[in-house]
């Protein structure tokens, strides 16, 4: 495997010197700089193009984010991987926005964050599995949010009377089922509408054309 040009950009003095030196003691890695504000590391790569930079978030000139939108806009080229104690999804969703491609958790072990860092340079996504989870809970919570299940031609007959006001023994009445089939459409419509009574479901059917 090609060597790694290594930028690590990190505040904190003593894990910035302890990740310098873990980085220069392995082979897979050939120059390993560091900076300890977003500026300093900017100005490093005017002159010093690194394959990966690791970025610490919280940094005291800039957000780490931002310092990831600048760096990703000016120079596409290099792999950018946020290393950092937040986990929330707000900051993450931020982090891989801006353009990062790694996002690991501080408080990994030390082989970890290498093998990240590798797999990162040759093309991989690493994640720490806390994030990992949490950005696959974030898609299924979107995609259920945006898409639902569809509604069946019954159900959106049944929808369709509740929208004109009728009540349940009518609706039953007016498409010939029985009560306990109206209430189990009424139910499984709640449940594909993400809504929590009549008002809420119609609002959604309305706003997703079912109605």
């Amino acid at each position: 495997m090609e060597s790694i040009s290594l930028l690590i950009l990190e505040d904190d003095p003593i894990l910035c010197n302890s990740l310098e030196i873990l980085f220069s003691g392995e082979q897979s890695f050939s120059v390993v700089k560091s900076a300890k504000s977003a500026h300093e590391a900017l100005n490093i790569i005017q002159s010093f193009s690194p394959d990966v930079i690791l970025v610490d978030l919280g940094l005291p000139d800039m957000s780490g984010c931002e310092f990831i939108r600048i760096c990703k806009s000016k120079y596409p080229q290099i792999e950018l991987m946020a290393y950092t104690v937040y986990d929330d999804k707000e900051r993450v969703l931020s982090a891989l926005k801006a353009g990062a491609t790694g996002y690991v958790l501080k408080g990994c072990t030390p082989r970890e964050l290498i093998e990240a860092v590798i797999t990162l340079y040759k093309g991989g996504a690493p994640m720490s599995p806390k994030i990992a989870r949490a950005l696959v809970r974030e898609f299924q919570e979107c995609k259920d949010k945006n898409t639902g299940e569809p509604l069946t031609y019954r159900e959106k007959a049944v929808l369709k009377e509740l929208e004109q006001g009728a009540t349940y023994k009518e609706i039953a009445s007016n498409l010939k089922i029985s009560y306990h089939t109206v209430h189990t459409h009424i139910k499984r419509i709640y449940e594909k509408l993400h809504a929590h009574g009549k008002r809420e479901a119609l609002k959604k059917a309305k706003i997703k054309g079912l109605i």
